[in-house]
């Protein structure tokens, strides 16, 4: 295998649990480009992982603001980090939460709806992955 491409379907609400899998993801994106496998990872965030992919602290529970602020943090790392093709926040997901995409934490594209997307990426050979 000398390339891989997988599109990332996270909804955990809970800051802690989104965290860990955030690090796993770039661990993993790591372990790979070591193996020499290219990978082309897609990070779409929809569901309850929604509040926490944003700026607006009131709408996150007190418990998982510190969480947010390292989620907002991995995904700046992320976003310019070799293998990382898209982040992706769903808008149906913004509008369902109550948020607003203008307050996506900056580098997280706003897409009309993460399931056409994470569809459009499996048509083109992207693995479906649901952590």
């Amino acid at each position: 295998m000398s390339e891989v491409k997988v599109a990332f379907d996270l909804t955990n609400g809970d800051g802690k649990a989104l965290l860990t899998q955030l690090n796993v993801i770039d661990e993993t994106r790591q372990s790979l480009m070591k193996q020499g496998v290219k990978p082309q990872f897609v990070l779409a965030f929809r569901g309850p992982a929604t509040k926490l992919v944003q700026t607006n602290q009131s709408q996150i529970k007190a418990e998982d603001r510190d969480y947010a602020t390292k989620i907002a943090e991995k995904i700046n790392a992320l976003r310019s980090a070799d293998g990382v093709t898209s982040i992706e926040q769903c808008a149906v997901a913004v509008r369902l939460a109550g948020t607003k995409p203008e307050d996506v934490v900056p580098g997280v594209k706003v897409v009309g709806n993460s399931w056409i997307s994470l569809m459009a990426y499996q048509a083109k050979g992207y693995g479906y992955i649901s952590p």
